[in-house]
Formats: structure tokens, sequence, C-alpha cells
């Protein structure tokens, strides 16, 4: 049965949030060299600066799910988007390097709030649905991000200046946001939350739901882990180790992120039928078996192969972890979602610090294997997923 009109337009609407969120950030990232030359910065104090996204994002990951709580994921989602794209703009004019280290943290921190609402709307919207669309949602941020990155390299070889690029980008976001916002759905998150089983009463304890979300949080992390393993050094790790070319170097990434894509696009019509946790054991396995394979095997053309196999594995696993931290009886809407957040933040910071520790003492062929150990850990934890009964009985 088709959805009512209300409801399609607000699948359009929260699309259009994910584009603008994976857009804006992307937008950023190949000026980096251009924020180093203004501001003379050293490689470290860049480094640094970016790392202050992160723990922005980190810090604010409870507040953000107050903000949605309290609020709602219908005056969140856009808000944060207009936040987000002002502190782009904000970037594109810092005078120092605190001013960017301070930008940075406010733009981890507000994209904390953004992520949290747009995800926690989408699945609003998802049960509206009665079927899986949520991984299709992250296929458009996919999307979004990789358009956004070829727009800022774009103007970078333009020559555009660096604070009309981020301004213009800034512009067009917040305007895209301020569009869509009419069309998401009104009222509160929680007003069709699933009831406590059994007829529970009283407060939730932490014994009754915390080691479910803990293990949602982890599969959320170990597939971050696993993406941000292909995005650091699968470059390095290609034209060091394996002696690639230059123009092969970039190639694991690319197959990562883009088959990453069209398993969030084809994710759907697949979790509708078997279930989260029957597709992320299916992606879970193909990612340690790919990835082990292609690090005892270790050839060109097979690790491009694995980081492929990798991306198309874990693409289905961040959206089932927040499906299942939503849907957790009795929790408030956003609680679960900026627990798992958090919890995935904390990938963020730790996953490339550990991974660098670990190739600079035994290599980097070594090292990742810690994308198949990721996916190892995703299978045990996989059971907190929701199964094909589970979701149709949820409809």
């Amino acid at each position: 049965m088709r959805p009512p009109p209300q409801i399609r337009r607000a699948r359009a609407a929260v699309a259009a949030l994910f584009f603008a969120n994976g857009a804006l950030f992307a937008n950023v990232v190949p000026r980096y060299p251009d924020l180093k030359a203004a501001l003379d910065l050293s490689n470290t104090a860049l480094g640094t600066a970016v790392g202050a996204a992160a723990l922005g994002g980190l810090l604010a990951g409870p507040v953000a799910g107050a903000l949605v709580a309290r609020f709602g994921s219908v005056r969140v989602a856009p808000i944060s988007t207009f936040c987000l794209a002002g502190s782009v703009a904000l970037m594109g004019v810092a005078p120092s390097w605190a001013a960017l280290v301070a930008v940075l943290f406010l733009m981890g921190a507000v994209d904390s709030a953004a992520d949290l609402a747009v995800n926690a709307h989408g699945l609003r919207v998802e049960r509206r649905y009665g079927r899986s669309i949520l991984n299709s949602m992250h296929g458009i941020w996919s999307v979004g991000a990789v358009l956004g990155g070829a727009t800022g390299a774009a103007a970078t070889g333009l020559g555009v200046p660096l604070p009309w690029h981020l301004a213009g980008a800034a512009v067009v976001f917040a305007l895209l946001g301020w569009a869509v916002a009419r069309f998401l759905l009104p009222g509160r998150d929680d007003h069709d939350a699933p009831a406590r089983p059994d007829g529970e009463r009283g407060p939730l304890r932490w014994r009754s739901f915390g080691p479910a979300v803990l293990g949602m949080g982890l599969i959320a992390a170990m597939a971050q882990s696993m993406e941000d393993a292909g995005a650091t050094w699968s470059s390095l790790y290609l034209r060091e180790d394996l002696g690639a070319a230059a123009a092969v170097g970039g190639l694991g990434f690319i197959a990562l992120q883009g088959l990453q894509t069209v398993g969030r696009l084809l994710g759907d019509g697949l979790v509708t039928r078997f279930g989260d946790r029957a597709v992320a054991l299916a992606g879970a396995a193909l990612a340690a078996g790919a990835m082990s394979l292609a690090l005892a095997v270790p050839t060109a053309v097979g690790t491009v192969i694995g980081f492929g196999a990798v991306g198309l594995g874990i693409g289905t696993l961040i959206p089932a972890a927040m499906r299942a931290a939503d849907s957790v009886p009795g929790l408030p809407r956003g609680l679960g979602l900026a627990l798992v957040g958090t919890v995935d933040r904390v990938a963020l910071l730790a996953g490339p610090p550990l991974i660098g520790l670990v190739a600079d003492a035994a290599g980097l062929r070594f090292a990742l294997l810690v994308i198949p150990a990721a996916a190892l850990v995703v299978l045990g934890l996989s059971p907190v997923l929701s199964g094909r009964r589970e979701r149709a009985a949820a409809r």
C-alpha cells in the first residue's frame, strides 16, 4: 500500500536533510590545505583542530538527546542544519588557530545534534511507512558527501576564495533546510512509542536496557572503525606497502565508499524481507572474509576488492543499530540514539591513533586486521538487532 502524500513528502524532506548533512562537512575537507596555509599551521596543529570536531560531537551527544526528547526532531533537525551551515561559514573566516579549534568544536557539537535528529525523524517516517527506508537515507547522505567533496575540490581547483566558497555552501544548504522543514511530520517523536513489555511500570533501570543498547552502540562503532580504517589507511597501504601507483592508491577508499553507498541504497529491500540481524550477519561475514583474504594474499587488486567488500558489508550496520536503539521499549525517543551515537563517536577519537600505534610497532598490514576483527565483533553482537519476525510485529 502506497503511503499518503504527507508521509511521502516527509520522507523527501528528511532525505534532503541527510543530503545537506553529508554535503556540508564534505565541502570543508578539500579545503583543509587552504586553511593550513592561511593560518600557517603545522600538521600537528591542523590535526589537533580537526580532532576538536570529534570531541565536540562526543561531548554534545547527551545534550543532543535531551534536546530531541524535549523539543522533538521536527524542530531540532532543521535548526541544527542551519547551525551546521553557520559553523561551516565561520570556518572560512577563522582568524587564528584557536578560533579554528573553537569553530570545529562547535561544528562537531552541532553535527551531533543534526545527526541524531535526522535519524530520529527518519525512523519516525519509517514507522509510518511500515518498511525499512533508513538505509536509503544513509545512502543519500553518502551521495551528499561525495558531491560535497567534489564541490570543494572544484572550488579549490578554480581558485574560489575559501570564505566565499564556504559561505556559499552554507547559504545553499541552509536554504534547503528551510525549504523542506515545513514538510516534516509535526508533533512529538514519542507519540507512537512502543509500550513496555508486560505492562511494566516505574523508572527504567540500566540493567533492563543498558547491555543491549551498549551492544548496539558497539555495532555502530565497529562499522565506523572499519569505514575509517579504509578512509584513513587504504591509500597509504596500497602505495607504501604494496607499491601501487599513485593513481591506484585512492581506489581502495573509492571502492569502499562507492559500494557502501550501493549497499545502503539497496539495503532497505533486504532488511524489509530478511530483517536487520540476517543482513548484518551476511554483511559482517562478507567484510571479515574478504578483508582477511586480501591481507593474507596481499595484492593491489585484491586489496581494492577487499575494501569494496567491506563497504558493501557494513552499509546497513549503522542504520540497523540506530533502528534497534530507537525501538527499545519504554526508552524515550532520542535517548537510545544518543547513547549509540556517543559510543560510535568514541571510535572516531580512538580508532585512527590505535591503528597508527599498531602500524608503527608491527606494520600497517598487521594493523589492518582490525577490520576483520571488528566484523567478527559485529557477528557476535548481532542478536541485539531486530529479526524479520520482530520487525513484522513492530509494524
